[in-house]
């Protein structure tokens, strides 16, 4: 088969490799029906994912066909079309009987295998371990593109974001970096009743997503915008959660200066760089400051909103390619700004 593979920071390509086959009882093999890139692919290109070594396929969001089943799977058939989510979910240790599947035990405490720990999504086929209690059945009134980005970009958004920064009725929330991660954010974040949300970005195109996925308010970033987002909330004091979605101290630094007393600062950004955490002004303020993995537990709840349409997933996917055009895809994708892309489809 043909996938895409990883050789070392700065090196991929298409290269053909061997099929994969159910290893263990509990596997299944999917075929790769639609898959996408993340973020955190374009990082292990750039070495911040160190634990990623050469050699190995990545990507980790996929809709497929499964094709093989192991031996002990019985609630999963040859031609059951599945979401392969991002998180893996051995479904018996602590940290899964937790609802934690993140720190999963059986796949060495992190649930982020794919395209990480064992070969990922970006390819023809695609091994998936303990398939019965981790992949999800697609209705067939659901297309794959708007279950696709339910397999990372909306419960990141969501569980890191809005879920752990505990957005409730009423609040002011600042999304800061509007792009897929941040777009779900904002999105999730109408949804639980915020009163207004406001997003940050450098780039004017982000701005206009945002705008379509539920900002109320949005700002260029820039020195002025701390005093700006001041201006948008009672009496100045600070937004009631900080969403950081970028994964840099600038954009962190921002979500700790402009959350006001007793509020929250949910991180999603993925840092490669250490960020200074200035305590010397939080630690009166009565701020919380949360970060995560997401796990992946929303997945059902989310795709009932898909399906009912309170959640509009596919407006995620702004660029089409075929699966042997994964390259251009790439260059699509980690030229984002340039192409005014989000997220992009590849289709078999």
């Amino acid at each position: 088969m043909k996938a895409l593979v990883y050789h070392g920071p700065g090196q991929k390509s298409w290269d053909t490799v061997a099929d994969p086959k159910p290893v263990d009882p509990t596997d299944i093999v999917v075929q790769i029906d639609t898959t996408t890139i993340c973020g955190t692919d374009l990082h292990i290109l750039k070495g911040d994912v160190p634990t990623v070594e050469p050699g190995r396929i990545l990507g980790h969001e996929a809709v497929g066909t499964v094709v093989a089943v192991g031996s002990a799977v019985s609630s999963l058939a040859a031609d059951d079309r599945v979401l392969v989510p991002a998180i893996t979910s051995c479904g018996r240790c602590a940290y899964c009987k937790r609802a934690m599947p993140s720190h999963c035990q059986a796949t060495g405490g992190i649930g982020w295998i794919f395209g990480h720990l064992v070969d990922g999504t970006q390819a023809e086929y695609a091994r998936v371990p303990f398939a019965e209690t981790s992949v999800h059945k697609v209705p067939e009134d659901v297309t794959d593109e708007q279950v696709l980005f339910l397999a990372d970009i909306l419960p990141t958004g969501y569980e890191v974001g809005v879920r752990n920064g505990r957005v409730k009725p009423g609040d002011v929330v600042l999304v800061v970096g509007a792009g897929p991660v941040g777009l779900a954010a904002i999105q999730t974040a109408a949804l639980s009743g915020a009163a207004r949300i406001i997003a940050v970005d450098a780039a004017e195109s982000r701005l206009d997503h945002a705008r379509r996925f539920g900002a109320d308010e949005t700002i260029r970033a820039g020195d002025d915008a701390e005093a700006r987002i001041a201006v948008l909330t009672d009496g100045g004091l600070g937004v009631d959660v900080a969403i950081e979605a970028v994964g840099v101290p600038e954009t962190f630094d921002l979500c700790t200066r402009a959350v006001r007393p007793g509020g929250v600062v949910a991180n999603i950004g993925v840092h490669g760089a250490p960020t200074t955490l200035h305590l010397e002004d939080l630690w009166i303020k009565n701020v919380t400051i949360t970060t995560g993995l997401v796990d992946g537990t929303t997945v059902p709840m989310l795709l009932s909103l898909v399906r009912s349409g309170k959640i509009k997933a596919e407006l995620l996917g702004t660029h089409d390619f075929g699966l042997d055009d994964m390259l251009a895809a790439y260059d699509t994708f980690a030229e984002a700004g340039k192409h005014n892309a989000l997220k992009v489809v590849i289709r078999r």
